[in-house]
């Protein structure tokens, strides 16, 4: 940043109308150079605004202060002042802004107006910074693609993975399910052959009726007494007399002309 020497502001005082405004402007100095800039900025706001010369060194006290907004407008208020110096020092308040496009342009046109070597150097500095921030804007334009990329690829797998657990658990859902339904299909077969069953033996013994019963038992002791005379004709040689009785009673029947039996 380049200033306005104390002899500059000193020739031009008459412009002041007083001592008192000297030595304000004194003062302002005296502040700037032992950083109290706020304190500068106060003072040079007592002063004739419209002064280019005052314009320009609050501007500075702006500069210094990290003001650079206030800064740049000061310095495009201080008209009358070399042109390059100006351009040179709004150069460098949007070079402490990182807005390079604009550090540069101001710094172009300061050299298009005097050949300094300062400028020169802020221009290539400003370009370098240029460069470096496209640079960095770049890589991080990339990595950012990486990013979501990931992040897509990643919440792709996430879905896919809780898709697979999902028909996993459908499936074993439905082979439980299967096996539920054949437990359930059996024992309700195994019910239902309970119940016939049951069924079938009320029947049965709903279909057997006190006569039949009663003929049971009768048949029972018919076979009883069959076995027992069954068991005497054994006895008694039974196939002989029986040959005899019926050989005896043929007889008997043909001489009392009585009809067979």
């Amino acid at each position: 940043m380049k200033r306005l020497t104390i002899i500059t502001i000193i020739s031009s005082l008459h412009l002041f109308g007083s001592l008192t405004d000297f030595k304000t402007i004194q003062e302002a100095t005296d502040a700037y150079q032992s950083k109290d800039y706020n304190k500068s900025i106060k003072l040079y706001n007592k002063l004739d605004s419209t002064l280019p010369e005052v314009s320009y060194d609050r501007a500075n006290s702006y500069y210094k202060a990290k003001d650079y907004d206030k800064a740049i407008t000061e310095y495009k208020n201080s008209k009358g002042i070399d042109e390059d110096r100006l351009l040179y020092n709004i150069g460098n308040s949007y070079f402490q802004q990182k807005k390079w496009d604009k550090a540069i342009e101001n710094y172009e046109k300061s050299l298009k107006i005097r050949d300094d070597e300062d400028t020169k150097y802020n221009l290539e500095l400003a370009k370098r910074e240029k460069k470096k921030q496209e640079e960095e804007k770049k890589k991080k334009e990339e990595q950012e693609k990486k990013d979501k990329k990931k992040q897509d690829k990643d919440k792709k797998d996430n879905k896919d993975k809780k898709q697979d657990n999902k028909d996993k658990q459908d499936k074993k859902n439905q082979q439980k399910d299967g096996k539920k339904d054949k437990e359930e299909k059996r024992d309700n077969k195994e019910s239902k052959k309970e119940k016939q069953d049951k069924k079938d033996k009320g029947s049965q013994k709903e279909s057997s009726s006190p006569k039949e019963q009663k003929m049971t038992k009768e048949q029972k002791l018919n076979q009883k007494e069959l076995k027992r005379l069954l068991k005497k004709l054994n006895q008694d040689k039974m196939p002989t007399m029986m040959y005899q009785a019926n050989d005896s009673n043929k007889k008997a029947k043909r001489e009392d002309s009585v009809n067979p039996w």
